[in-house]
């Protein structure tokens, strides 16, 4: 019996799954800190040029592979190249995801544990000063981490158990709009905060003068990074993508919706912070540190401002994080659904639970398991520099090698140009950006992956 496989009812619905998937906890802490460091305007230009002749390739390869095969990242790569070492590179890439998943899943739990202390008044019931060792202590106790990616990991499952339609579909047509609306709100307080315009000509004041090698890096890194790239979300999301659907227009608004929401984020983060007399600093203790404290201190003497203030940030903070964490499951349920004929529930609930158990240790790499290093790095920081730093590229060069060298030029035509009949004047140059050029950028962020 042939599976009927699912796809998404319409372009909405494409872009919406697939810029969650890229929108993430990246943009909310990442994007911010470097477009200031970086030159402000000067650095969105730059930016926007390493979407375009990297990630935007990487992203139209991973998009034809998967539509063109109608399967998962290894089933893909078998019925493409049936009978070569090709399904094997498939197969990292499904790997990849999950690893991934395992220790985002800890961070996304941090964000559950920080709506909670909104909704609490947790906030305000003590000065602002002690907020931000809230987070030391929270993350080196033993079970509360622990719980809260429990919490994360079951609300993954949760819609994905519901299937491309009903789960992944439903979820980011309501939450794509939503985190929009939620981070406008917060960019709205912030820029009424006094000393916020410092913020926002940190933001928007164009300078030429620190666009450095580190800039351009920067940019290379952020692109690839921002759009999902390298580890068949993107992939397997067009799998699920009709074949009359236009490939150019779901990429180019995909990265349109995650430059435009990381540009807003910025808006709302980097302001607040100005207004406070911090300085922006990149990691995650910018977002569970620096703005609870900022929330704070602007809600002195009005307890309700803090708790809304802070509710609505961490609700956005939330929802970014499972648009990205529900992609990275998904491509190890459509391998064990394609492949290995398992039902749905069944895969979902297996990968979940695995998923679950190696972020247990990557939460108590911050307490109990503080000890356990590899290559002098915890559990927590290894998964993340082996993921981050050569998985992902990896994942993005194998995409574009295997569109550009080993697929027919004939038939990534026909799957890019839906069999001649669209973007028949831009296919030339997005192959040769697919074949020639984004494997040299991947390469870059490779050395620069090496040197720093």
């Amino acid at each position: 019996m042939i599976r009927k496989r699912e796809h998404f009812g319409s372009r909405f619905a494409v872009i919406a799954a697939m810029a969650g998937s890229a929108v993430g906890l990246g943009n909310i802490w990442r994007f911010p800190f470097i477009l200031g460091e970086y030159g402000g305007a000067a650095f969105i230009l730059v930016y926007i040029a390493a979407c375009v002749v990297l990630a935007l390739p990487i992203f139209y390869a991973e998009s034809i592979i998967g539509r063109a095969a109608r399967t998962d990242t290894f089933g893909a790569m078998s019925k493409l190249a049936p009978g070569t070492p090709w399904r094997w590179a498939g197969l990292l890439t499904v790997v990849s995801p999950l690893l991934i998943l395992c220790y985002y899943s800890v961070v996304g739990g941090w964000s559950v544990e920080y709506l909670f202390k909104s909704l609490s008044f947790s906030f305000t019931d003590i000065p602002a000063e002690e907020v931000p060792h809230f987070f030391g202590r929270f993350i080196s106790s033993p079970w509360q981490p622990v719980f809260t990616h429990t919490a994360f990991m079951a609300a993954v499952a949760f819609i994905v158990l519901g299937g491309v339609n009903k789960g992944i579909e439903k979820f980011s047509k309501l939450a794509m709009p939503a985190l929009f609306v939620l981070i406008l709100v917060i960019v709205g307080y912030s820029l009424t905060l006094p000393g916020a315009m410092k913020g926002v000509e940190y933001l928007v004041k164009p300078d030429f003068s620190r666009l450095t090698a580190d800039a351009y890096a920067a940019a290379l890194g952020q692109a690839f990074f921002s759009l999902s790239l390298g580890v068949g979300t993107i992939l397997t999301y067009s799998s699920y993508v009709k074949k009359e659907e236009n490939l150019l227009v779901s990429g180019v608004g995909t990265a349109v919706s995650d430059l435009l929401f990381a540009i807003i984020a910025a808006f709302a983060v980097i302001p607040a912070v100005f207004a406070s007399g911090l300085h922006p600093g990149a990691g995650p203790g910018l977002v569970f540190e620096t703005l609870p404290y900022i929330f704070n201190k602007m809600g002195e003497g009005v307890p309700v401002l803090t708790t809304l203030v802070s509710s609505i940030f961490f609700v956005a903070i939330l929802a970014a994080a499972l648009t990205s964490a529900i992609s990275m499951l998904e491509v190890g349920v459509a391998f064990l659904t394609d492949e290995r004929g398992m039902k749905r529930r069944t895969a979902t609930l297996l990968l979940a639970f695995l998923c679950w158990v190696v972020g247990v240790l990557c939460s108590l790499s911050f307490g109990s398991l503080s000890e356990v290093k590899f290559l002098g790095l915890s559990i927590f920081d290894f998964l993340d520099h082996l993921c981050s730093d050569w998985l992902l590229p990896l994942g993005g060069l194998i995409f574009t090698t295997f569109v550009g060298w080993k697929m027919s030029k004939a038939s990534v035509r026909e799957e890019f140009t839906n069999g001649g009949t669209v973007n028949t004047r831009l296919f030339g140059v997005i192959y040769f950006l697919m074949r020639y050029v984004a494997p040299v950028g991947i390469l870059v962020v490779f050395a620069t992956n090496l040197l720093l």
